[in-house]
């Protein structure tokens, strides 16, 4: 069982920008952001695998950047121009095997270790 530590969630004014932190204890091949708001589904918000392959949901593309550290065991999103409907808890979750191409990293049934979350919340 891979333990995941989450950081960074806050109050922030809209168009402001948040950093999230998630920190491993073991090794992982991929690690993800997932998020959910009140009375909605679990969404799928971003995904790094080992070798550096990152995918991001198109609500957030060209406003969220995920990236790990050298060692693999820490990732970060980096949230710019935040919006009131990014509001929501943002849990950390990871896969400790490997899937082969594009396969599953969306996919919350396929992450088999999940942090307890941190909540964001955007002011209009």
């Amino acid at each position: 069982q891979v333990q995941l530590v989450e950081s960074g969630g806050g109050l922030v004014q809209a168009g402001g920008s948040l950093r999230l932190s998630c920190t491993a204890s073991g090794r992982t091949f991929t690690m993800s952001w997932f998020r959910q708001a009140p009375g909605k589904e679990r969404e799928f918000v971003a995904a790094i695998r080992l070798g550096s392959t990152i995918w991001y949901a198109d609500s957030v593309k060209g406003r969220f950047t995920i990236s790990r550290d050298t060692a693999g065991n820490t990732v970060y999103l980096q949230m710019n121009s935040l919006k009131p409907d990014d509001t929501a808890v943002y849990t950390c979750a990871v896969q400790t095997k490997y899937y082969l191409g594009n396969y599953g990293y969306s996919e919350a049934r396929l992450y088999d270790n999940w942090g307890q979350g941190t909540q964001v919340t955007v002011s209009s």
